[in-house]
Order: C-alpha cells, then structure tokens, then sequence
C-alpha cells in the first residue's frame, strides 16, 4: 500500500465493524415463544456473544493496523478469512437452535461477515501466489460462503425442508443414503457416462481427421451435425430407450448422439489452426500427410480438442441423467431424482444432484489440469 500525506481507510472492513457493531446494537433473534423467550440478545452469551465480539474485535485491529501499513499480505488475508468462518459458525448457533427466529441484528451481523470475507479474499487474490495452495483457498472460501448464506437463509426464515432443504440437512441424507447413492452413481456414471463419452468423443476425433483427409465429407457432415444438435435431448431419449432398451445402453447412445458433433466440430477447428508458414515448414522437410498430421496439425489442435472434452464431460452427465427420465432399471440418478421428487422427498433429491456436482467438477477439473500437463507450450500458460 502506497503511503502519503493521508492513508485511505479499508472501506470494507470499516463497513464490516460499522455493521457489527449496529448488530450488537439489535436483537439476534425472536427467541422461542413456547419458552416464554421474546428476543434474544447477543448479550446472552455463548457462540454468538463469541461470534460477535471477535468480528467487532479483528476489524477494529485490522484498521489500526492498515493505517500503520502492517495489514495486507497472505498470511493477513488467511487470518482475516479464519476470524470470519469462526465468527460465521457463532452466528449460524442462533438459528440452528430455533429455526425462523432471526431477528435484524442476525441479518446485519451477515452482512458484515460478508464484508470481511470479501476483503480476505480480495487480499488472498491480490498477494496470493497463482499455484499452489493459494490458487484453491479464494475458490474454497467462496464457495463456503455460499454454502453458509444458503444455511443460514433457509434456516433463519425457517424454509420448509419440502421447498428448499439446508445444506445440513442435505448431508444428513447423503450419509444416511450411501448405499443407494453409491448404487445410482454406479448405473449412472460408470456405466452410461464413461462408456458413451468416451464412445462419443473417439468416434468424433476419428471421424473428423477422416474429413480432413477426404475434404468432401466435411460438405455433407457438417450441415448435417448442426441439424443434430438442434434436436433437443427430450426429443433423442426416447428413440434411443426404445432402439436400445430400458438399461444403460439407451443412455451411452444419448450421450454418443449429444458428443460427437462437439468434438468432431472442434477438433476439425484444431486441424486447421495450423499457420501457412509451419506447413511450408514441413513441405520443406519432405513431410508427407501422416507425418505432418502427427508432428503439427495434431498438437496444434489440442487446445480444441480439450475444449470439446471439458464441454463434453457436462453435455455427457447431463445427457445420461436426463434420458434416465424416459426409462430405466430402479436404479440411477435420473431415476432416484423422478422418483424422490414424486414423494416430495426434496432433501433426497438435492443429495443426488450434489453427487452429480461433485463427480461434474472432478471430472472438469481433472480435463482441465491434464490440459495444462498437454499443452503446457501454449501461449496462454505463458506468464
């Protein structure tokens, strides 16, 4: 921080201990009438009282310490982000014990937890390295902090779980249900995900280096992959349970039909991305098609092609649990969602889609970072 005849005061600290302090000020929540309890205070004690006075306590400190120019740097930012989650977990004590009973002062006191948090991580992003642990702790508190807005919104107005289950009470089912969400994961992924991505995709990648080797192909095939990916999903699943049957075959076919165009569209992209002068280059070495397929035009196409995978793993996913819709063993994470949501069974439902997330997410992630290990030479990893 540049320091002159006046240092600028850290707005969203200062408007965290301007929030918290107006909090204190309100009641936390309307207490529990069946008690004979009206409002309950933070004064009352416990993890709130905590909660509280160690976010009034850390943004007092952090200002004083800003205008003497010791704040800043990642361990700052760590330690800012670490009071903000322990005061989080204080605040969220008032409405876990009597659901729907916050008060103004709760909701305020959110508010300033959000100002901290945003200026933790506006520090962990702004001197934070790029690799290494710092590159996953923003991504890791932001979405807690989402996760926690959720809970406490649900749990603070008192949502019923038959609208919008908590986050708490979605992991109380996921592990009550690990038998059953092992077995949809099994049916749904191993079985019509992986086969039918990877059916879709190597087909397309063949497919499209045949086009490029017999350039009249690429007339017919490409009006024709436009018309297919018009077709919309509701439209291809029940054909495909119909040619195929009720098991995961109907769904790696759906799955076959919604990859291929992507990755035969970008891989073609990909071939062609080679410059003029590289395939002179090439002519000049006495190179013949093969080998200059093989030594250029294919590595150059790899940023394409990872790009038609990374958006493949999410068109699969989808696809597969869509189709399980129109037909299926009792069994599978379109099947469980159908059924769940017909028995009004909601915190069941979002356990599967959170299944869903995490293995989406993984698998993304590990496209992604195998991306960087492939095409480590590509300008856009240069610093």
């Amino acid at each position: 921080m540049s320091r002159g005849n006046a240092v600028p005061i850290d707005l969203p600290v200062a408007g965290a201990l301007l929030l918290g302090l107006v909090a204190f000020a309100l009641p936390a929540g309307h207490g529990d009438a069946a008690a004979g309890e009206t409002v309950r205070h933070w004064w009352t004690g416990g993890w709130p009282l905590f909660a509280i006075a160690l976010l009034i306590a850390t943004a007092a400190g952090w200002l004083v310490a800003d205008r003497r120019g010791l704040a800043g740097g990642p361990a700052s930012g760590l330690a800012l982000a670490a009071v903000t989650i322990a005061a989080a977990i204080g605040g969220l004590d008032i409405v876990m014990q009597a659901p729907g009973t916050a008060g103004w002062g709760l909701w305020i006191f959110v508010g300033a937890l959000g100002l901290s948090a945003w200026r933790a991580m506006e520090v962990l992003t702004r001197d934070g390295t790029e690799s290494g642990i710092y590159a996953l702790i923003v991504p890791t508190l932001f979405g807690l902090w989402l996760l926690y807005l959720w809970e406490i919104v649900v749990q603070g107005f008192g949502i019923p779980r038959v609208l919008l289950p908590a986050p708490s009470q979605i992991a109380q089912v996921f592990v009550a249900n690990t038998d059953t969400l092992r077995a949809d994961f099994y049916q749904t992924v191993m079985k019509s995900v992986l086969s039918g991505f990877a059916f879709g995709c190597g087909s397309g990648f063949l497919i499209a280096v045949l086009v490029d080797r017999v350039p009249f192909l690429q007339r017919g095939l490409l009006p024709l992959g436009s018309l297919v990916s018009a077709i919309p999903i509701i439209g291809i699943a029940p054909i495909m349970v119909m040619w195929f049957g009720f098991d995961w075959q109907s769904k790696a076919a759906v799955i076959v039909v919604m990859t291929f165009f992507p990755m035969l569209i970008n891989t073609l992209a990909g071939l062609n991305a080679a410059g003029s002068m590289e395939r002179d280059l090439m002519r000049s070495y006495a190179a013949g098609y093969w080998q200059t397929l093989l030594f250029l035009r294919l590595p150059n196409a790899m940023p394409f092609i990872f790009n038609a995978l990374k958006i493949n793993s999410t068109l699969a996913l989808i696809g597969a649990i869509v189709a399980e819709f129109f037909g299926t063993p009792i069994v599978g994470m379109g099947f469980r969602i159908s059924t769940e949501v017909g028995r009004m069974n909601i915190d069941m439902v979002w356990a599967t889609i959170a299944v869903a997330a995490i293995f989406g997410s993984m698998f993304y992630g590990g496209l992604a970072l195998l991306e960087r290990a492939v095409t480590s030479w590509h300008p856009s990893y240069r610093r």
